[in-house]
């Protein structure tokens, strides 16, 4: 070996040296983050994926960072081909010096899977070809087939997934049926709920269809008419920018699992579009803000919260692509003649609305004497049934305004017998249940005072509040759809408020192409809307709930209490 030659050859050791030493430090580095520094053992990542069949596509230049894995020697080279402790430092060398020589290094051969490869011979060359810094290689690739792509950032640990989602595909075809279609997931495991999920789909299109279904129907049935009607709500309200490291697909199934877990607490079924906005406030809310409503909890009584801030349940609407307000109504009974009168009235509103009712009935420390519960149950299917409405009855446990609470959030309207109005002593109003319900309530509360009402005259009560806008919002709804006739009414102040809330209420009203009467009256604005209520012939009142704080409600009083202590006919609270 010429002199020269010896001079090349010990700065090739001394680049293997270098190479070594930073092989050592990735290994550290490793450790300390757990991330993983393997390459890919070719025949596993084909068993796992079950990659059959190969085709040659000649010589390619590959590039260099898209090599993740090897034949036989995954085990002698970090992740990017740092040489470990089994590589001998002479061979190295030697190919080394072969690739500044005038002859070159000749290509190396692969295997292809996905976008990425594996080489089957030339460690060597791709080590020092990358410790001089190329970006590509010359390679003979031998490509082999799979369902899945796998891309050079794949994971060792994704490689289960992928795995699962190779036998996912094997059964579904849907790689063929849709080819559009990717349904990765980022947890193991989740493959067999999908799988699951069309086996029920299947089971449940024979019997609409009235016919066997084949499996391949099944599955472009699921993925057109179940799974993606979900993924386009999740993709419009753009929640895979709140789960960044999430799928749609993980989204999917998540929304299928709350669901099922959310239905069998409830006792009745519960619409996609509440289990999107309960996942998206979940998500949103900062674990400072949830920390700080459990300490609100801890110190604050139930009868004092304030309940969700107004316009919440017109927010949840915006997504809504059914045009119905009311779709689902909530009534809790009791099996007393009051609280049918609240069945009667939420079957008069399901049958304008084509609603479903569910009804909710809390279960007493002691029954009342001769109380049958099998026959109250048959007496609250019958009344649906005759009446053409879909309704189901809840047996539960609990507080009643707890109760009735947690389940209104999965509805639309609670429709609540009014037997025990809020009293008028301060004491009286904090320990009214139906003044707890109002304040803590997510959704409009109609109160019914022992009578059923056809719903076709309104009386709306305004003072430009809030919750005044939202009870607005419903009567222009409600004139609109059910073609009912509005009356407004607005008490006046000294401070000639009334007249803006005249003005505001009147334009938005035309804006929706809906015309009303108004009523500006001086005086107590409860006495006001009784005496025009009872003047024009409303069969009930639209109306903002609490406008002041919990406290101050309490010790005070509200418009809203004289009210339902005094009105013959029912009365919508909006929040």
């Amino acid at each position: 070996m010429s002199e020269g030659s010896i001079d090349s050859y010990g700065k090739a050791i001394e680049d293997f040296r270098r190479a070594r030493s930073q092989a050592d430090l990735r290994e550290l580095l490793s450790r300390l983050t757990g991330a993983s520094n393997q390459l890919l053992s070719f025949d596993e990542v084909r068993r796992l994926l079950k990659a059959e069949g190969s085709s040659e596509r000649g010589v390619r230049d590959i590039p260099l960072d898209a090599i993740v894995g090897s034949v036989g020697r995954y085990t002698d080279f970090t992740r990017d081909f740092l040489p470990r402790r089994k590589v001998q430092p002479h061979r190295w060398a030697r190919v080394r010096l072969a690739a500044s020589g005038l002859v070159g290094l000749p290509p190396i051969d692969v295997y292809k899977i996905g976008e990425v490869y594996f080489v089957q011979d030339g460690n060597h060359r791709v080590s020092v070809a990358r410790q001089l810094g190329a970006k590509y290689i010359q390679a003979y690739v031998t490509e082999v087939r799979t369902h899945v792509q796998i891309t050079p950032d794949i994971e060792p640990d994704e490689l289960i997934l992928k795995a699962e989602y190779n036998q996912f595909l094997e059964q579904t075809h849907l790689d063929q049926l849709r080819p559009e279609a990717d349904l990765s997931v980022t947890v193991p495991g989740k493959y067999p709920t999908l799988l699951d999920h069309i086996d029920v789909h299947r089971y449940y299109m024979g019997i609409d269809f009235q016919r066997p279904i084949s499996y391949k129907e099944a599955v472009t049935h699921w993925y057109d008419h179940v799974y993606m009607p979900i993924v386009e709500m999740v993709h419009e309200r753009g929640m895979l920018r709140d789960f960044p490291n999430r799928t749609e697909t993980d989204l999917y199934i998540w929304i299928a699992e709350h669901r099922a877990e959310l239905e069998m607490e409830l006792g009745f079924p519960v619409r996609t579009e509440y289990i999107l906005n309960h996942l998206q406030e979940t998500q949103q809310a900062s674990w400072i803000s949830r920390l700080g409503e459990k300490l609100f909890d801890l110190v604050v009584p139930e009868e004092l919260e304030a309940g969700p801030p107004p316009g919440k349940w017109r927010g949840g609407l915006l997504q809504r692509s059914d045009e119905r307000l009311f779709i689902d109504l909530l009534v809790p009974v009791n099996g007393t003649p009051d609280s049918w009168c609240a069945l009667e009235q939420a079957i008069r509103i399901a049958r304008r609305e084509n609603a479903d009712i569910h009804g909710l009935h809390l279960l007493p420390d002691k029954p009342p004497e001769g109380f049958d519960l099998q026959a109250f149950e048959a007496e609250f299917d019958r009344r649906c049934l005759e009446s053409g409405i879909k309704g189901k009855l809840v047996i539960s446990e609990g507080d009643i305004v707890e109760e009735t609470c947690k389940r209104a959030a999965a509805a639309d309207l609670v429709v609540v017998n009014l037997s025990y109005p809020p009293g008028n002593l301060p004491l009286e109003r904090l320990n009214s249940g139906f003044r707890n319900l109002i304040a803590r309530c997510p959704r409009p509360v109609l109160a019914t005072p022992q009578t059923v009402s056809e719903l076709n005259h309104a009386l709306l009560a305004y003072d430009d509040s809030l919750k005044a806008r939202e009870a607005l919002f419903v009567a222009a709804y409600l004139a609109q759809k059910w073609l009912i006739k509005l009356h407004v009414v607005i008490a006046q102040d000294e401070q000639g408020t009334g007249e803006r809330a005249l003005n505001n209420a009147q334009e938005y009203l035309e804006q929706q192409g809906l015309s009303a009467a108004y009523i500006l009256e001086s005086g107590k604005p409860a006495e006001i809307v009784l005496e025009a209520c009872s003047a024009v012939g409303a069969d009930f009142v639209i109306m903002g709930g609490y406008g002041l704080k919990p406290v101050l409600e309490v010790v005070l009083g509200s418009t809203v209490d004289s009210i339902l202590q005094t009105s013959k006919v029912p009365t919508l609270i909006c929040r």
